[in-house]
C-alpha cells in the first residue's frame, strides 16, 4: 500500500492532492519550483522565471460557488467573480485552514522521475530533485503530477509567412502583464480565447488601435446571467445536464445558437463561428462594447507580415503596426519522465479518464489538472485528486494496463482512419466528467434517493447548481457541512452585491409560493423522468432524426 506520495506543483491542483493525501493517511512531499505557492495565479512583474503568470487585470471567469475547494467554501464578503490577488488570498487561506505549507519545498525543481528496478512489485519511483544547487533523491510510494496545461508558451512563427521581417515588438501573451507601454500604438492581438480577448479589451483602453484576429470566431458569454446571476450557477445544473443528454444534438445547437445570439448578434460584430469549426466559447464582458465603439476591431486571420504591416486572409491590410501580440495558448510536457512514458502522458487518449497512464502495470503516478472542462478545473482537479489517493491505497481499483492500452491503441487507430473524431482535445461536460470520477470514489450524489430523504436538499442538488459541495454529500470524504453549505449557496452569491440595501424595494413574489404551488408536479416529472431516462436515451439513439423533422 503507498504510504509517500510526490506531489509536483503547488498551484490549485498541487494544493487539493496534498490536502487529499491528508484526507487518505498518506504522507505527502510537494515539490515547488518558485518560492511561492498559487502556481499561476501568484502575479509576479515578470516573467524571467520562465513561469507562465497571471496578468494584473485578470479576473476569475467562474464564480465562486462553482469554483472552491467542496469543503472550503469563499468568505461571503468575496466578490463572485474575483481578480487575481483576491484569488490568491483564498488559495492561502486554504492553506493555513488545513495546514498545508509545512509539506511544501520552495524552490525545488524536480528533475527526473524514474522507476525503481522493483516497480513491477512495489509501484515505487525514484525522484531526483535540486534546490539551490544541491541534489536530492527520495524514493516514493506514488507521484501526483500537478504542472497542469500553462508550461511553455506556443508561438507558432512558422505559420506567419514574413513575421521575421516584421520591425515591430513581437511578444506572447505569457509576457504581457500590464497594459503600460502600449500607449500610443496600433496594437495587433492574434487569438480569439479568453487571454485574447482580455488582453485586446484592456489595451484598448490606452492603445491607438487593437486589431483582433481570429481564425474561428467564438461565441462570447457574459458573467452576468439574466437576472444579473452568475451565468455558470444558471447554466450549470443537473436538470439542464439531464436534458443535454437526452436531446438530438441538432436541437442543442439551434437552441444554444438562438440563447447566445439573443444578446449579442455575433455575426454583425464579426466574432461568428466559422463555418465547419467546432464551437468555442470565451467569457468576456466588454468585447463587444469595444467592438461597437470602434476600440477594438476583429479581423480574420494572418495571411502574412510586412516589416510593417499585416496582410489578412480577406485581402484587407493594416499598416503601420508597432506591436504583435500572439494569445495562441500553451503547450504541456513532463521532462522529469522518462520515455516512453513522458511521450505517452502527452496523449489525454492514453490517460485513463484523464488521470492514469494506461501503460503503467502499477497505478502508481497520476497526472492531476491536465483537463478541459466547461466549469471549474480546481474542482475537477481536486475530486481527481481525491480519486487517485484512494486507488494509490488500494481502495479504488483500475483496469488493468494490458486492457486500457489495448482500448487506447483501438482509438487511436480509428482516429488516425478517420472512423472516429479525436474528442480528447474538447473540452468535457463538466457535470458528466465530475459524476464519472464521482462514481469511481463512490461520492456521486443519487438524487432519487435525496428526494425521498430529503426533498429539500434534493430540489437544490437537481434544480439548482451543481457547486462542489454536492460531492462531499456521501461516501469517502463526506464532510457534514456540506448540506447547510449547498442551502446557504445562494446566500452567499448575494451578500456582497447587497452593500446598499433600498428599504422600499418592491419585492418579488416568494420563492416558497411557487415551490408550494409547482413544487409536487415538477418533483414527480423529474422523478419520472431519473428513472425512464435510460429507456428514453435508447429510444433517442435508435429514432432516426428524419422521422422527427
Amino acid at each position: 500500500m503507498a504510504r509517500r506520495v510526490a506531489v509536483i506543483g503547488a498551484g490549485v491542483s498541487g494544493l487539493s492532492s496534498i490536502k487529499c493525501c491528508l484526507d487518505e493517511d498518506l504522507e505527502p512531499t510537494c515539490f515547488e519550483r518558485s518560492n511561492d505557492i498559487g502556481g499561476l495565479w501568484k502575479f509576479t512583474e515578470t516573467s524571467k522565471d520562465g513561469m507562465t503568470r497571471v496578468y494584473r487585470s485578470l479576473v476569475t471567469n467562474v464564480c465562486k460557488e462553482m469554483s472552491c475547494y467542496s469543503d472550503f467554501p469563499f468568505q461571503e464578503d468575496y466578490p463572485n467573480y474575483m481578480n487575481q490577488g483576491k484569488f490568491w488570498d483564498y488559495l492561502q487561506e486554504f492553506v493555513e485552514h488545513f495546514d498545508l505549507l509545512k509539506y511544501i519545498r520552495f524552490r525545488t525543481t524536480v528533475c527526473s522521475v524514474t522507476k525503481r528496478p522493483d516497480f513491477s512489485e512495489t509501484g515505487q519511483w525514484d525522484v531526483v530533485t535540486e534546490t539551490e544547487g544541491k541534489r536530492d533523491r527520495g524514493v516514493f510510494d506514488a507521484v501526483m503530477v500537478c504542472t497542469g496545461h500553462f508550461l511553455n508558451p506556443h508561438l507558432p512563427l512558422e505559420s506567419f509567412p514574413g513575421i521575421h521581417k516584421f520591425k515591430g515588438q513581437i511578444l506572447h501573451s505569457q509576457e504581457y502583464k500590464s497594459p503600460e507601454g502600449f500607449q500610443g500604438k496600433r496594437v495587433l492581438v492574434i487569438g480569439l480565447g479568453n487571454t485574447g480577448g482580455d488582453v485586446a479589451v484592456e489595451l484598448s483602453r490606452t492603445a491607438a488601435q487593437v486589431l483582433l484576429s481570429t481564425r474561428t470566431g467564438a461565441w462570447v458569454i457574459h458573467r452576468c446571467s439574466n437576472g444579473g446571476y452568475p451565468y455558470n450557477m444558471v447554466i450549470t445544473r443537473r436538470y439542464l445536464n439531464f436534458m443535454a443528454q437526452v436531446l438530438p444534438s441538432c436541437v442543442l445547437n439551434w437552441i444554444q445558437e438562438r440563447q447566445m445570439n439573443k444578446r449579442l448578434n455575433h455575426e454583425n460584430y464579426g466574432l461568428s463561428i466559422t463555418k465547419g469549426r467546432k464551437p468555442k466559447f470565451i467569457v468576456n464582458d466588454e468585447l463587444p462594447i469595444c467592438i461597437l465603439c470602434g476600440t477594438v476591431t476583429m479581423k480574420t486571420s494572418v495571411k502574412e507580415f510586412t516589416e510593417t504591416s499585416a496582410v489578412f486572409e480577406d485581402g484587407t491590410v493594416e499598416e503601420n503596426l508597432d506591436v504583435v501580440i500572439f494569445t495562441t495558448g500553451y503547450t504541456f510536457s513532463f521532462p522529469f519522465l522518462e520515455e516512453p512514458l513522458k511521450s505517452l502522458c502527452t496523449k489525454k487518449i492514453f490517460l485513463y479518464k484523464q488521470v492514469f497512464p494506461s501503460n503503467l502495470e502499477r497505478a502508481t503516478l497520476a497526472i492531476i489538472g491536465l483537463i478541459s472542462l466547461k466549469g471549474s478545473i480546481l474542482s475537477g482537479t481536486e475530486l481527481q485528486a481525491r480519486w487517485a489517493t484512494r486507488v494509490f491505497k488500494g481502495l479504488c481499483k483500475i483496469p488493468p494496463s494490458p486492457k486500457l492500452m489495448a482500448e487506447a491503441a483501438k482509438k487511436e487507430q480509428l482516429i488516425e482512419r478517420g472512423v472516429m473524431k479525436d474528442i480528447s482535445k474538447d473540452k468535457l461536460e463538466y457535470i458528466t466528467y465530475m459524476d464519472d470520477i464521482a462514481a469511481c470514489i463512490g461520492t456521486k450524489p443519487s438524487v432519487p434517493f435525496l428526494f425521498l430523504k430529503d426533498p429539500r436538499l434534493a430540489w437544490e442538488v437537481f434544480f439548482g447548481p451543481c457547486t462542489p459541495y454536492q460531492y462531499r454529500l456521501k461516501g469517502p470524504g463526506k464532510w457534514d457541512g456540506a448540506r447547510n453549505a449547498i442551502l446557504t449557496q445562494w446566500d452567499r452569491t448575494l451578500k456582497p452585491l447587497k452593500t446598499r440595501i433600498v428599504p422600499d424595494s418592491t419585492k418579488p413574489g416568494s420563492m416558497s409560493r411557487y415551490f408550494k404551488v409547482w413544487g409536487v408536479p415538477i418533483l414527480l416529472a423529474s422523478l419520472l423522468l431519473i428513472c425512464k431516462s435510460s429507456l428514453f436515451l435508447k429510444l433517442v439513439q435508435e429514432f432516426p432524426l428524419t422521422s422527427i423533422w
